[in-house]
Parts: C-alpha cells; sequence; structure tokens
C-alpha cells in the first residue's frame, strides 16, 4: 500500500521507539504490554479521544472508526479530476486503495457528494447521448 514519505517516517519513528527489537511475530502495533493490538482497545482509546476532542457528527451520533474511512474516500474523490475515463482511473485506484474486491464496492461514496452525483449525472447524460462529457 502506498504511503506518504512523512507517513513512512512517523512509522519508522514508532517502530524505533516501541519495537526495538523484531520478533517473529514482527506486530507493528501493539499495546503497552508488547502484545498485539486489539480491536476495543483501540476502538476505546478512540472513543476516549473523540469524547476529549468533543468530536460528534452532524447528526449528532457518535463517531466510529469507519467514519475516517469514509471521510477520506469520499474527500479522495472529491478532489478527483473530472471527466470519465480520469474519474473512473481514480475510482480505480481508489478502489484498490481501500482494499475493495470490486470497484462496484467503492461507487457508493459518489452519492455522498452531489458535485460528484452531478458529475456522473453528466457523463452518463453524454453517453446516452453518444457525445464525450
Amino acid at each position: 500500500m502506498p504511503l506518504h514519505n512523512t507517513t513512512v517516517q512517523i512509522l519508522a519513528q514508532y517502530q524505533s521507539r516501541w519495537r526495538p527489537c523484531q520478533s517473529a511475530e514482527a506486530l507493528l502495533f501493539v499495546d503497552e504490554d508488547g502484545h498485539r493490538l486489539q480491536y476495543w482497545k483501540f476502538y476505546r482509546t478512540f472513543q476516549q479521544l473523540v469524547k476529549i476532542c468533543q468530536l460528534s457528527r452532524p447528526s449528532g451520533r457518535r463517531l466510529r472508526l469507519h467514519d475516517l474511512r469514509h471521510t477520506f474516500a469520499v474527500r479522495a474523490l472529491a478532489a478527483s479530476p473530472h471527466g470519465r475515463a480520469q474519474l473512473s482511473h481514480h475510482m480505480l485506484a481508489l478502489a484498490t486503495y481501500l482494499g475493495h474486491v470490486g470497484i462496484h464496492t467503492t461507487y457508493w461514496y459518489l452519492d455522498t457528494t452531489p458535485a460528484l452525483l452531478r458529475e456522473v449525472a453528466k457523463m452518463s447524460e453524454a453517453f446516452v447521448e453518444g457525445r464525450s462529457a
């Protein structure tokens, strides 16, 4: 999975601080005792940080970890180049990055932003009419 250079640097610093010697299992994220990080511990910490930072969704419902992934996907699509070919390539790259088995599972992110939905509608109309968007 592609990572930005700054992310690689931070992960290397983290690893040298918390995992100075590699075990056979070579876990990257560990708890205070050096054991595999369990989801419930990570989730509990996430919820504590959300509370401390007083974050919430516009609906007032509690933030979920998956909301971070969703926000990333929607913003990546919103920043994608316009035009049928460019959007198609961007969707394929995003689907791969998110680890989706097929591109169809990535398309539902399109209807979360009105601008993207308008772009898709415009491209669809152009396709049906036999012209390029």
